[in-house]
């Protein structure tokens, strides 16, 4: 025995039922089959009834749209003329009934819950008669008198012992294919239509399945099954395989639409299983819903999250409360005689207040039932007044691996703080198959992605980056990102997404990630009118969780919104030294914002490009050893000009090559002026464990004065001037066998900047080209210092130096 129910959309149209006829008929019987409504008709009903007890005449509009869909679909199906006709007769015989009941509850101005579900049935009453003539084979059976309900809270209960009997009497009798409208029951006292509530079709399969002992119940529906989470919020998310009744009962109470949540309480008793099947896809698996030894075995801590939007949090307070027996009876006592339902509680341990959660539409209510029940301790001060707080969302975690594996809640809470998520309620069961968690509904994207992502259910982990400055380095960072994406995702499951690009005073978001083939014609086409400041208020509203700023800008008014992208738990990447090198006091925030918020700032290319200078330092400090002494070359570009003067390039020449082969700054007097290597210093400095100002920095500068202060045409024209001393200068060096070093220099608190000259025994002085190198003295690298050398200059390596930062945010080793 197999039930086979099929929802709104499944049977939605002529060419629906169709597939639906064939699906069916490779079944063998015997078999039930449910159906639901049109897709869209329970809730067109709905709407036409209240607005025809309103006194709205556009009702009939409603209704001629409701008749419209049912004639179609009767008029499109492949059968017989005069078969044809027959149904046209009855359906329209229905319809005509339905319009009389509209008609009367025009005129009264006045619709009653027995009207209005009386107007509801309808629905699968029309879809189940139609149903019934596109399939010849199977025997429509009147679920209305057997299925049979108590009223309780405003809500029809199903009598299922008494229904079991109804159905079984029935099915004695009766041929070996059954179709049966889903949705609709009578109330046993009565006969008074009533409806098992909204999805209610779902739960009429369950109780024919439990009562006929079925082998399997089947929900046909337009997805592929239970997903990891929603896939309109996550683009990773994927189908949930087996579940077992408790995980699925927990993802169906927190928001997860799949099957009605009180489908599983039926077949769960009799262990017959449920597998969710997507009407348009037969072939593709779907899930499989049993009991825990019937599932596969599955390594993933959680199995899926689920979420309820429009949540309320109410709270009860008090140190009245204290050690008081019976205030949270008489709370959910309260709650349930209005037939509010909670899907949430937490309690303080000291009993002083009581948090519950209930959907939007239920808290005014439960706020006025519950200061009603509490009114006269409110009213001495013992318990506060109910506190209501909207604008939530409540998130669950399921899973049953969960209670075997401990961590579980603190690996969550730390995912949400990383993303900068405060929880305001939490509640566990002891049963740990399920932790749910109430937050700013405002965050409730970011958090749903950040737990699909920390829990490992995509397929991959994704890095959400905004990268500003698309100039040389930005340049080659994108392209080096797009060339390593497609190895990322395979060899470690990275996604580098970039989300967002700007250059001046242009800039381009997109959530899902941007195309890197046409980036810049679509910055140009589509990128809205731009700032440091909008720039800041466009990442932080986009909330995006794993989210990384980098910076190949060197712009001061960009370094200055690091503290707001970074106070939003933001980690910020950068090529930009003006962060790290601006006043202590301004650095340490920043670096102390990273540490608190759980992120990175990340600067290595601050100093010698990508060579792994800061991240070496921090290794040697944070293993305890002390830095005692710093000197190194830090200029690519004035190590150039120094190796590239002779006798036949002089001093000016030597700078016309750096600018030329892109080692100077377009206006080289930056480098000259030793204030980048000066800042750079003040870096390594601070890194090393010392306070230092720009300021503190002894700056022996090798140029006049006057070099700087005229125009950059008069340097041009004037630097000339100096070839002649430096000449002499490079004859005196070679005769000695020495050469010119631009060095930086921390030593006995004292930092300095300046020419050098160096033998050949110095480490410095076969320093080529524009490499760079730094030698590192420290209390256990004393006798023998610690050298790093290699690329100090150029766009591709200061790219990948950036690069790097940003794979080590993602942990990838």
């Amino acid at each position: 025995m197999k039930v086979m129910k099929f929802g709104g959309t499944s049977i939605g149209s002529a060419a629906n039922i169709a597939n639906v006829k064939k699906i069916i008929g490779e079944v063998k019987a015997p078999i039930v089959i449910v159906v639901s409504a049109f897709k869209g008709i329970t809730d067109k009903l709905l709407l036409t009834s209240q607005m025809a007890a309103a006194g709205d005449y556009s009702y009939e509009r409603e209704f001629r749209e409701i008749v419209e869909q049912h004639i179609t679909v009767v008029g499109k199906l492949d059968m017989p003329d005069d078969k044809k006709q027959m149904l046209e007769k009855e359906v329209n015989k229905l319809l005509e009934e339905l319009s009389n009941i509209f008609k009367g509850v025009f005129l009264i101005n006045d619709l009653s819950p027995k009207t209005s579900d009386k107007i509801v049935s309808y629905g699968e009453r029309l879809s189940s008669l139609i149903i019934s003539y596109a399939f010849d084979e199977l025997e429509l059976m009147d679920a209305a008198q057997l299925i049979k309900t108590d009223s309780a809270f405003g809500k029809h209960t199903p009598d299922i012992e008494l229904s079991n009997k109804l159905i079984q009497d029935a099915f004695r009798s009766s041929s070996q294919k059954i179709l049966v409208a889903g949705f609709i029951s009578t109330c046993k006292t009565t006969g008074e239509i009533t409806n098992l509530g909204r999805g209610g079709s779902d739960y009429t399969a369950a109780i024919f399945a439990s009562a006929l002992d079925a082998n399997i119940l089947e929900i046909w529906t337009d997805v592929d099954g239970f997903m990891s989470a929603d896939p309109k919020v996550i683009n990773g998310a994927h189908v949930i395989e087996t579940l077992s009744f408790t995980e699925a009962t927990e993802l169906c109470n927190f928001g997860a639409k799949i099957i009605y949540p009180p489908t599983i309480f039926p077949v769960y008793h009799k262990n017959i299983p449920i597998r969710i099947k997507n009407t348009f896809r037969p072939d593709a698996p779907g899930t499989y819903i049993s009991h825990n030894g019937e599932q596969k075995k599955s390594k993933a801590l959680i199995k899926g999250i689920s979420s309820i939007a429009d949540s309320c949090l109410i709270t009860v307070q008090g140190l009245g409360m204290v050690g008081i027996i019976g205030v949270n009876f008489r709370i959910f006592r309260a709650l349930a005689k209005n037939g509010i339902s909670v899907f949430l509680v937490s309690q303080a341990s000291s009993e002083n207040s009581t948090s519950i959660g209930v959907r939007s539409v239920d808290a005014e209510l439960a706020v006025h039932v519950l200061e009603e029940e509490f009114e006269k301790e409110i009213a001495l001060g013992s318990i506060n007044r109910v506190l209501l707080e909207t604008e939530l969302a409540t998130v669950a975690i399921v899973g049953e691996n969960m209670k075997y594996t401990p961590g579980i809640a603190g690996k969550l809470f730390e995912t949400l703080g990383k993303s900068g998520i405060s929880v305001i309620a939490c509640a566990q069961g002891a049963s740990e198959v399920n932790i749910s968690f109430v937050i700013k509904n405002k965050h409730l994207r970011k958090a749903l992605n950040s737990i699909h992502d920390s829990f490992f259910l995509s397929d991959y982990k994704a890095l959400n980056l905004f990268i500003t400055g698309i100039g040389t380095v930005g340049n080659d960072l994108i392209g080096q990102i797009k060339h390593q994406q497609p190895k990322l995702m395979e060899q470690y499951g990275l996604k580098l997404n970039v989300v967002g690009i700007a250059r001046g005073r242009k800039a381009l978001f997109c959530r899902e990630g941007l195309n890197l083939d046409n980036y810049r014609e679509e910055l140009n086409a589509k990128g809205i009118d731009s700032s440091p400041a909008i720039l800041r208020d466009n990442i932080v509203n986009m909330n995006i969780f794993n989210a990384v700023f980098v910076d190949c800008t060197a712009s001061e008014d960009v370094a200055k919104i690091y503290g707001d992208l970074m106070a939003n738990n933001i980690s910020v990447v950068t090529a930009n030294k003006v962060a790290a090198s601006s006043s202590y006091d301004n650095y340490l925030k920043l670096k102390n914002t990273a540490r608190e918020r759980n992120i990175k700032f990340l600067f290595e290319t601050n100093v010698g490009a990508g060579l792994p200078i800061i991240n070496t330092m921090n290794s040697l400090v944070n293993s305890g050893d002390k830095i005692v002494k710093i000197e190194a070359v830090l200029s690519g570009t004035l190590n150039f000009i120094f190796n590239t003067i002779s006798a036949e390039i002089p001093f000016s020449k030597a700078i016309h090559l750096a600018k030329e082969y892109g080692y100077a700054e377009p206006d080289p007097r930056i480098d000259l002026s030793g204030m980048d290597v000066v800042r750079k210093l003040v870096i390594l400095t601070r890194e090393a464990g010392y306070c230092v100002e720009q300021q503190d920095v002894v700056k022996n500068l090798f140029i006049p004065k006057k070099y700087f202060d005229g125009s950059l045409d008069e340097f041009w024209q004037t630097i000339d001037e100096m070839d002649g001393e430096f000449e002499s200068r490079r004859k005196k060096l070679e005769a000695e066998h020495k050469h010119l070093r631009f060095v930086a220099k921390y030593e006995n608190g004292k930092c300095e900047v300046g020419l050098q000259e160096v033998g050949q025994n110095h480490p410095f002085y076969d320093l080529e080209g524009s490499n760079n190198i730094i030698q590192i003295t420290t209390e256990r690298y004393n006798e023998y210092p610690m050298i790093i050398k290699g690329y100090g200059a150029g766009a591709s390596v200061t790219a990948a130096g950036v690069f790097s930062d940003i794979i080590s945010i993602a942990n990838v080793r």
